[in-house]
């Protein structure tokens, strides 16, 4: 996870991309936005995570996710590798500060796709930032996308209800709202929000 040289003249700060974070309430639909936006505009560098938590069927190690033990997240919390971290449903997730920096310096739009805990330590250490907030429909819509996923038994289900009534609330924290009825339709406010279009 080590940031590598890509051997680019960096580009001054006046004239680089903010950083866009996208949170908002688990089964909102952030990872479908995301990926929508990238396959057309593979340009936009999604920042990969860190996390504790266990692969889920056909997430690679890398891709989705850095999975690593509890033990190496410890040292790069430890050593200030992360830019923010956070625990949720009884896992950390943390973003590698030192890629997404190198991204920044030479001149790339960066996302970071990350929870509401998370938003709020990038707002703390990256005041620039921009932080986009995307929010369902509705709540009964929000319910229904989080008890169809039928990959987590029911009491995680309750959880991240509940913790979705909080991120819900945190919404006013954010730069800019955008509401999910349409994939296409936020991943194209999106790029428009990070100047990619």
């Amino acid at each position: 996870m080590a940031a590598t040289s890509r051997g680019t003249t960096p580009v001054p700060p006046e004239s680089r991309p903010r950083l866009t974070v996208l949170s908002g309430p688990s089964g909102v639909g952030k990872s479908t936005v995301v990926a929508h936006m990238r396959k057309e505009h593979p340009e936009v560098w999604l920042s990969v995570s860190a996390t504790t938590r266990r692969p889920r069927p056909g997430e690679r190690h890398g891709v989705q996710y850095f999975f690593v033990s509890d033990e190496e997240m410890d040292k790069l919390i430890a050593n200030g590798e992360l830019l923010e971290w956070a625990e949720f449903a009884g896992n950390r997730y943390g973003t590698p500060r030192g890629a997404v920096m190198e991204r920044l310096e030479a001149g790339e739009p960066v996302l970071l796709e990350i929870d509401l805990q998370g938003a709020r330590l990038v707002r703390e250490s990256m005041p620039e930032a921009q932080l986009v907030f995307l929010a369902p429909p509705s709540w009964e819509e929000l319910v229904r996308r989080l008890t169809g996923r039928g990959t987590e038994p029911p009491e995680v289900i309750e959880r991240r209800l509940a913790a979705a009534k909080i991120e819900l609330a945190a919404e006013s924290e954010f730069d800019v709202t955008l509401v999910n009825t349409s994939v296409e339709d936020v991943a194209r406010e999106l790029l428009a929000l990070m100047d990619v279009v």
